[in-house]
C-alpha cells in the first residue's frame, strides 16, 4: 500500500509538472501571437499608407496630364485656325 501512495504522490507530481508546463506553453503563445499580430498589423496599416500615397500622387499626375491634353488641343486649334486664315481656307470650325 505504501508503494501505491508513492507512486500515485509520484503521478500526482508529475500531472503538476506538466500542467504547469502547460500553461507556460499557453502562455508564451499567446504573448508570441499578440506579437505576430501586432506586427502583421503595422504592415498592413504601411502597405495601405503606402498603397494611399501612391494613389495621390498618380491622381496628381492624372490632372496634370489632362491639363497638358488640353493645353495641346487649344494650341493645336489655334494653328489649325492660323494655317486656314493663311491658305484663305474656312475658320472656326467649318469643314
Amino acid at each position: 500500500m505504501m508503494q501505491e501512495a508513492e507512486a500515485e504522490d509520484g503521478l500526482d507530481s508529475a500531472v503538476r509538472r506538466l500542467e504547469r508546463a502547460t500553461a507556460l506553453l499557453e502562455s508564451r503563445l499567446d504573448s508570441l501571437v499578440q506579437t505576430v499580430s501586432a506586427a502583421a498589423g503595422g504592415l498592413f496599416d504601411e502597405d495601405r499608407s503606402k498603397l494611399a500615397d501612391e494613389l495621390d500622387a498618380a491622381r496628381g499626375r492624372e490632372r496634370e496630364l489632362k491639363a497638358a491634353g488640353e493645353d495641346a488641343a487649344r494650341a493645336l486649334d489655334r494653328a489649325i485656325t492660323e494655317i486656314r486664315q493663311v491658305i484663305g481656307g474656312p475658320s472656326g470650325g467649318e469643314s
